[in-house]
C-alpha cells in the first residue's frame, strides 16, 4: 500500500517543480495519516527532492536545445562571429586610415 501511495504521489504531482517544503508538508500529512512512518517519510522527501531537480535539469537541457535549434533555423549570426566581423572592419578602418586597403 505504501509503494502505491508513493507511486499515486509521484504520478499525480509530476514530482517536477515541488518545493522542498511542499514535499516536507505532504510528507507530514502522509505520515499524520499513517500512511508512512517517519523514515519512509524521509526516504519519500529525498526521492522527491532528487527527482524534482533532476526532472528540471531535463527540462532546462531541452529548453537550451530547443532554443539553440530555433536560433540556427533562423540563421542568426552568434557573438563570436559577429566579434570577427567587428575586428575585421577595425582592420578595414585602421588600412582606410592609413592609406591603403589590403
Amino acid at each position: 500500500m505504501k509503494k502505491f501511495v508513493k507511486n499515486l504521489v509521484y504520478a499525480g504531482i509530476g514530482a517536477a517543480f515541488l518545493t522542498k517544503e511542499k514535499i516536507e508538508e505532504l510528507k507530514s500529512e502522509l505520515v499524520e495519516k499513517g500512511k508512512m512512518s517517519q523514515e519512509e517519510g524521509k526516504q519519500f522527501v529525498d526521492d522527491l527532492l532528487r527527482k524534482s531537480e533532476n526532472a528540471k535539469n531535463q527540462l532546462e537541457l531541452w529548453i537550451n536545445r530547443q532554443v539553440e535549434d530555433r536560433i540556427k533555423k533562423l540563421n542568426l549570426a552568434t557573438s563570436d562571429e559577429i566579434a570577427e566581423l567587428q575586428r575585421k572592419i577595425e582592420e578595414l578602418q585602421a588600412a582606410i586610415n592609413r592609406g591603403k586597403v589590403d
